[in-house]
């Protein structure tokens, strides 16, 4: 079983940033992929930003530039830094653990707004 817990969400005015910190319950060598992901009111879930194992990350183009996942090894952490936030990014951010047996887990969710 593996815990993620996320935080820093919050309300930002458009232009500004967050940072959203995801903490497992594991050792982040465990997974084979951590990730980001984002669900808005009536939307599919979609994914924001993944980084692997081996250090190598991934970003759709709708958020390129301006998101940056990043991850604390010592402490179990995996980082989304959010920048030029826009009322589109709106959203439940989930944190998503994908495992070498290819089992997953998800985190419970942290909500942000960005107002306009």
């Amino acid at each position: 079983q593996v815990q993620l817990v996320e935080s820093g969400g919050g309300l930002v005015q458009a232009g500004g940033s967050l940072r959203l910190s995801c903490e497992s319950s594991r050792g982040l060598f465990s997974f084979k992929n951590l990730g980001w992901y984002r669900q808005a009111p009536g939307k599919q879930r979609e994914l924001v930003a993944t980084i692997t194992s081996g250090g190598s990350t991934n970003y759709p183009d709708f958020v390129m530039g301006r998101f940056t996942i990043s991850r604390d090894i010592a402490k179990n952490t995996v980082h989304l830094q959010m920048n030029s936030l826009k009322p589109e990014d709106t959203a439940v951010y989930y944190c998503k653990a994908d495992l070498f047996n290819l089992s997953f887990y998800w985190g419970q969710g942290t909500q942000v707004t960005v107002s306009s």
